[in-house]
Parts: C-alpha cells; structure tokens; sequence
C-alpha cells in the first residue's frame, strides 16, 4: 500500500483501515465513514438546507461549517485520488471561507454554480489533454478500451460539460431571479433528476453502442 507498509518482512502486516487511519490522523474507519455520510447529505440537501437556515443564521456562519467538514474530508480522503479530486475539496474550502468573508445570502447561494463550473473545468481540461475524465472511469472496468470505444467516451464528456456548464448558468439565473424556494427547488431537486435523466439516456445509448460492436 503506502510507503509506510513497504518493504515490511512482518507476517502479519497491519490492516488496510488501520494503516489508512495511521496516515490520514486520528479518525478510525467508522468515523471517516460518517464524516463522508455527513458531508454527502450535506452536500446533496445544501439548497434547503440554506433556505431554512435563512433566517436563523447569518450566511457566515453556515459557510464556515460547511468548510469546516470540506477541510476534515479533504484531510482524510485517500491519498491514491486523482489529482482533479484532491484539489476538489481545498477548492470547496476555499469558496466557503470568501463566502464567511463576504457574509451576503447570493454568495452562499453561488455554491451550485462554483461547483459546476469546477466539473465544467475538469470535464473541459480532460478533452484539452485526454484520456477523458469518462474514459479514465471506463477503463476501471475494461482497460482495453478500442478506438471506437474511446471516441464514444469522449463524446460523453462532451455532453456532461455542457450539462454543467449550462447548469450553472441555470443556477445563476435563479439566483438572480431573487426567490430562495425556487433557486432551492432547481438546485436540490431539477438538477438531480436532470442528471439522472443524462446518466439514463447515456446508459441506454452505451447498450447500444456496444451492441453494435
């Protein structure tokens, strides 16, 4: 594993959890996976989340915890990520400490935007200087992908940086439009069931293609 298993002549070398606990601080394998179930509904609910803390706490106060977890993830998250993962969460951070800064409500409400655009980039920087971000995941499960393959994969991307990039600017306009319950209900319900709606189609296009040959 790490560089801290190598080269151990021990019969009986320390687990998996234990070494990744070792390197990642004190958390242990249980609380790094509420730490993640905590940040995954926080992350998913964030849109009402804002919405019903509106008038109870100031927009700082919610930016400076949602940095707070985005920092004790990005300190526990494996250190075999991607490089566009790992620079993920130092950006989320980032984000929420100029929101705590500027302590305005359509700053918190960016967030969506912020992280759409981030996947627009990363999408986008992949097409500039391949393999893709979806060929990088489809050859998890078929590292001999053909050259049929690789332009399907490629077109995908294509199609998710537009979704992203037209997402945030969707997000944006919400924002502008002034009434948090509609900016609450694109952000944390439409735009859900229009990714799964994308993931759907792609699904049901991929079955096709490889059906063709």
């Amino acid at each position: 594993m790490g560089t801290q298993t190598e080269g151990r002549l021990d019969s009986n070398p320390e687990p998996e959890d234990a070494v990744i606990g070792s390197q990642r601080g004190f958390l242990s394998s249980t609380q790094r996976k509420i730490l993640n179930a905590i940040l995954i509904v926080a992350t998913v609910s964030y849109p009402f989340l804002v919405w019903f803390s509106l008038e109870r706490f100031q927009p700082r106060i919610f930016a400076l915890v949602m940095a707070a977890l985005f920092l004790l993830r990005g300190l526990v998250q494996p250190r075999q990520l991607a490089k566009s993962q790992r620079w993920f969460m130092p950006a989320c951070v980032l984000f929420m400490l100029v929101v705590a800064s500027i302590n305005q409500l359509n700053w918190l409400q960016a967030y969506p935007v912020f992280v759409s655009l981030l996947f627009f980039s990363v999408f986008t920087y992949s097409l500039i200087f391949p393999p893709s971000i979806i060929e990088r995941f489809a050859r998890l499960d078929e590292p001999d992908l053909s050259a049929k393959a690789i332009a399907y994969t490629r077109k995908v991307t294509q199609a998710w940086s537009v979704f992203f990039l037209c997402n945030a600017a969707v997000s944006l306009v919400t924002i502008g439009y002034g009434d948090p319950w509609i900016w609450s209900v694109y952000n944390g319900f439409i735009f859900y069931l229009l990714m799964g709606l994308l993931m759907a189609i792609e699904m049901i296009i991929r079955r096709k293609v490889k059906a063709s040959g």
